[in-house]
């Protein structure tokens, strides 16, 4: 088993150099990814949007580039956890999450936290992908 850490280019980096946004782990058959935890960040390192319809997007779509960078793709993720400041905004997460995941649902951890890191961040979601060689 070989565990490698990296930034893909394509995807916000990391706001501390403390962390990496994914772990793949090589299993043979198969390559599993551990994303870390994503907010609504562009590559500037500023939070996209006021609410958790935009925000979701600009996530999701972080998300998507990391899985590509190692050949995946949403039909990969096999679990995802969701953080919300908000439990009342479920509903309005949920159809962007819909929009992305249309496959078999993967296993799902959502939460509501009383906040982030940023004040002005609504949500937080990290995914495991399990992608075939």
């Amino acid at each position: 088993m070989t565990v490698t850490f990296d930034n893909p280019a394509t995807a916000p980096a990391p706001l501390a150099d403390r962390y990496s946004n994914v772990a793949a782990i090589d299993l043979g058959a198969v390559t599993m990814l551990v994303l870390a935890g994503q907010a609504a960040l562009d590559h500037d390192g500023s939070i996209v949007g006021t609410d958790v319809a935009t925000q979701s997007e600009q996530i999701f779509q972080a998300i998507g580039a990391m899985l590509a960078a190692h050949g995946g793709g949403f039909e990969h993720v096999v679990n995802i956890r969701t953080y919300l400041t908000d439990i009342d905004v479920l509903n309005e997460y949920g159809a962007v999450r819909r929009k992305y995941l249309t496959g078999t649902p993967p296993t799902s951890t959502t939460i509501e936290i009383s906040r982030l890191f940023r004040p002005e961040a609504l949500l937080e979601v990290e995914v495991t992908a399990v992608i075939p060689r």
